[in-house]
């Protein structure tokens, strides 16, 4: 089922450029998640090298569900791919989406480009596409993931315990964050202008 709201679009400023995920990009997908070797993190969602082309036409297929919206991420200056991410778990007709499936090349980590990342994802979440409420998951493991979505404001809905399985066959507990519209609107808004003058 497509999501008439939830069409592939292009966001750019502030020193990068999300672009709607295409098959073509499988070879720098390949590439990045090479820089700092992603795939051996217990917690994370980059595949191995020699699965980005699947890894890319899962997305692919999630969006053509209507379940999921994939982008490449690409630093300006350099047109460099730094990573990828999503809008996924789309509930249409709640107009819920949530930010994650995200990864960036080692050497793009704690810069610019991750707050830059989720301003525009954020932004055209709640400005554009009207958003109520965008979340977040991410591995109890993953702390530093975590500290980076309460960075940004996030609320701390709760944890699902034992919600899936990750890559090494142990049990995952999940924690979930969002941010309404209304907080968006109040202050998490001026707080992400705020990090990206920062940063």
């Amino acid at each position: 089922m497509s999501v008439p709201w939830l069409q592939p679009v292009t966001l750019e400023g502030e020193g990068v450029r999300l672009e709607p995920l295409r098959l073509e990009h499988a070879d720098e997908i390949r590439a990045l998640v090479q820089d700092g070797e992603l795939w051996r993190l217990r917690y994370t969602t980059a595949p191995e090298p020699e699965n980005a082309r699947a890894y890319v036409e899962k997305l692919l297929a999630d969006q053509a569900a209507g379940t999921r919206l994939a982008f490449l991420a690409r630093e300006i200056a350099g047109g460099r791919a730094v990573g990828s991410t999503t809008y996924h778990d789309v509930v249409a007709n709640a107009r819920r989406v949530e930010i994650g499936s995200t990864f960036y090349a080692q050497s793009w980590q704690r810069t610019f480009v991750n707050t830059a990342c989720k301003w525009h994802l954020m932004r055209h979440a709640f400005e554009t596409l009207e958003c109520p409420v965008v979340g977040w998951r991410t591995d109890i493991l993953n702390t530093r993931s975590q500290a980076a979505i309460e960075r940004l404001g996030a609320k701390k809905d709760g944890i699902i315990r034992r919600a899936i399985l990750r890559r090494d066959g142990t049990l995952r507990d999940t924690v979930m964050y969002s941010v309404t519209a209304e907080e968006w609107r109040e202050g998490v808004r001026a707080r992400m202008l705020g990090l990206l003058r920062r940063v």
